[in-house]
């Protein structure tokens, strides 16, 4: 037998349907418009992320501090000192051993293009002399011609660096600050906030907060596994400058992606300088293989459990981060991610309804005469 629709209930759920549309486009605009916002204040904003993130990682040693009698201000200020040095000595544990071998590297980049050019000139590409120096003069055409851009790059380049450096600067002042008032803010963010705002909001900053806090945590151990496997892998091959190369690989795991690459190029060229070709080979057999564990298998294992997110939702926030905002979204999209989960768990808890109360349990004697069998 046949059926027909009925009417109103399709008039209903066109209704619902259009009115749910309605409000998802509402909702999608709103977020279109925050999003415009935020990239309009993205100069403030991106110092203060900046500073967030250093203070997740410095404020165990403040609190310390502080839990033993230091002062708040005292605290704060040896704690940004220490951490300046901290800054200073990777940089120096990187420059000096390469400046001490900078001749030696030199003449290393010199004897490893020589070599590459009589490896180009023999079979199978059989690379003339006067096929190079075409290609040089064409390349230094294509230089000349571009004079303009290059002054274009430049100019940006060194406006990127000087942006960069008040950024660090102005980050720098607000670890400070953090470190010193930081647990005054809840409070006086409270007695600011009215009715029902005055309890969730302080809530939901305080999980956030430890959430980036092991975000920061879960990248500083990936980043250590990353330079202590290079490292040994390095060693073990012969690599000179094996120290620097793994303090790099560490400070550089910090950018996804981008430092990855950056730290494996510089250990790829230097044992090609100073090793050869076949070592360089080894090296960035090695660089691959602990990449693709730590992205694999490291990174989305440790920050899953320390953010309470899935590993598929690590690598997809990265991928989605990196295609919408380069190098600094994928740096941002795992805790903004945990951010946005901290969120909608404490949105799921205030709209739950409450659990019945359980029934409690019968006592011993109460039981057995329940399961007691009847007399016949």
């Amino acid at each position: 037998m046949a059926t027909s629709l009925s009417s109103a209930k399709t008039r209903a759920a066109l209704s619902t349907s259009a009115r749910i549309s309605l409000q998802v486009l509402v909702i999608l605009v709103m977020t279109g418009v925050a999003l415009w916002l935020l990239g309009k204040m993205w100069s403030v904003l991106w110092p203060l992320v900046v500073a967030l993130l250093l203070t997740t990682l410095t404020w165990p040693l403040a609190r310390f501090l502080r839990r033993h009698g230091w002062r708040p201000a005292l605290a704060a200020s040896t704690v940004t000192v220490v951490s300046l040095l901290v800054a200073v000595g990777i940089i120096v544990l990187i420059a000096v051993p390469v400046a001490a071998q900078a001749g030696e590297l030199a003449d290393g980049v010199v004897n490893g293009i020589q070599k590459v050019r009589e490896w180009a000139a023999g079979p199978p590409l059989n690379i003339g002399d006067a096929q190079v120096d075409s290609a040089s003069n064409a390349a230094i055409d294509r230089i000349q011609n571009s004079v303009g851009s290059i002054v274009t790059a430049t100019v940006t380049g060194v406006g990127t660096v000087v942006s960069g450096l008040v950024t660090t600067i102005l980050a720098i002042f607000l670890m400070f600050f953090f470190l010193k008032d930081g647990p005054r803010f809840l409070p006086w963010l409270a007695r600011q906030l009215p009715g029902r705002l005055a309890v969730d909001v302080p809530t939901v900053a305080l999980r956030s907060w430890d959430t980036l806090g092991a975000f920061v945590r879960s990248q500083a151990f990936v980043g250590l596994l990353d330079a202590v496997f290079i490292g040994v892998g390095l060693w073990i091959v012969g690599v000179p400058l094996v120290l620097p190369l793994a303090v790099l690989t560490f400070v550089t795991a910090f950018v996804p992606i981008v430092g990855a690459l950056f730290a494996g190029l510089v250990a790829v060229l230097i044992a090609l300088v100073f090793n050869g070709p076949v070592d360089a080979l080894i090296v960035l057999a090695i660089i691959v293989a602990v990449q693709q564990l730590e992205g694999n298998v490291f990174q989305p294992m440790v920050q899953s459990r320390g953010l309470g997110l899935h590993a598929a939702v690590v690598l997809l926030a990265v991928t989605l981060g990196g295609s919408l905002a380069g190098i600094v979204g994928s740096l941002l999209a795992v805790p903004v991610a945990a951010l946005i989960a901290v969120f909608w768990s404490y949105l799921r808890e205030q709209l739950s309804d409450p659990e019945p109360d359980p029934v409690p349990e019968p006592e011993p004697a109460v039981r057995e005469a329940l399961t007691e069998p009847e007399p016949a």
